[in-house]
């Protein structure tokens, strides 16, 4: 699904301005995996800020109601999509839950967590879309506790092709308001990289494993 260029523009110009994304192609970050990458993401730091979480959060209501308007209730992934989604839910008015990782270890031992019903068609809620493995699994969850997965909504996808094929192996359509195409655009034009960086970005997310070894 594509999200029109000035949403994914303003909200790269946001992103970059408040360092929820931060670029350095030539002094880059080790993830937890151990991977190296000239971005690194922290879009939660968005929430910090009043004007662009509700930018934000109208985004993706616009954008969920175009594109699922039969939604009864929002996901959020735990932990950093449980912000958003409950943001979004409030200006849908709709219910929310949110899914965990792996079932709680005591008490009822819940995996989708909230006032939800199995046949309830829902959109989950993500702030970021890397490889889509950790958001797949939580659409695994919530399809084997009985929900109709509509499709997921994100803040900022990497727009790798591997999460690309593993949506479209899961049957799961998906949307992020900015993409990596359009922060490098945004990046190069407000300064924050040098335009002779764009080769060395681009390499990055051809081939991340690879990258920096």
């Amino acid at each position: 699904m594509q999200i029109s260029e000035p949403i994914a523009t303003k909200i790269a110009e946001y992103l970059l301005e408040i360092k929820a994304i931060k670029l350095e192609p030539n002094n880059p970050f080790t993830w937890a995996s151990g991977l190296k990458s000239p971005i690194y993401s922290d879009n939660r730091l968005s929430l910090s800020h009043p004007a662009i979480r509700t930018y934000i959060k109208n985004a993706l209501a616009e954008q969920i109601r175009i594109n699922y308007p039969q939604v009864e209730a929002i996901i959020g992934v735990a932990t950093a999509g449980i912000a958003p989604g409950a943001l979004v839910a409030d200006a849908m008015e709709l219910p929310f839950g949110y899914v965990r990782s792996e079932p709680k270890k005591h008490g009822m031992g819940k995996q989708v967590e909230g006032d939800i019903r199995p046949e309830q068609a829902v959109v989950v809620i993500e702030d970021l879309v890397s490889t889509g493995k950790s958001s797949l699994q939580a659409i695994d969850a919530l399809r084997s506790f009985g929900s109709n997965v509509l499709g997921l909504a994100s803040i900022f996808t990497y727009g790798f092709e591997t999460a690309q094929n593993n949506f479209n192996n899961a049957n799961c359509p998906y949307f992020a308001l900015c993409n990596y195409d359009a922060l490098i655009e945004v990046a190069v034009v407000k300064g924050y990289v040098n335009s002779s960086d764009r080769e060395v970005l681009a390499a990055w997310r051809k081939n991340p494993e690879i990258w920096g070894n």
